[in-house]
């Protein structure tokens, strides 16, 4: 990616969501809800305090997170969709992926 985000703001790719319901039944594009879910790809620097020391993000690449329904600003980087919010916007890291894919091997 040769975007770099500023301050405390992460570039997420939203999970994938299913197309079909636990019953079979087909959901057109039009009427599924958005994921509320994604992986980081970017982070900055980080934000600064009052003294203007640099605190680091609680977040890191890679990580697989929970954030608010209307949180971010959708945008297109390198023809794919992604969102850009601040770390304040997350809710949580759901699980870290290279750790989880480090377990399954």
């Amino acid at each position: 990616m040769k975007f770099r985000p500023l301050h405390d703001r992460v570039v997420i790719r939203r999970a994938e969501n299913n197309a079909v319901s636990k019953g079979g039944i087909i959901i057109p594009d039009n009427a599924k809800e958005k994921p509320q879910e994604g992986e980081v790809l970017a982070i900055g620097p980080g934000s600064r305090d009052e003294s203007g020391k640099l605190v680091p993000l609680d977040v890191e690449v890679g990580d697989f997170i929970l954030f608010g329904k209307w949180s971010g600003v959708e945008v297109s980087i390198d023809g794919e969709d992604l969102l850009i919010m601040k770390e304040t916007d997350i809710m949580g890291v759901v699980r870290k992926i290279e750790a989880a894919a480090r377990k399954a091997s």
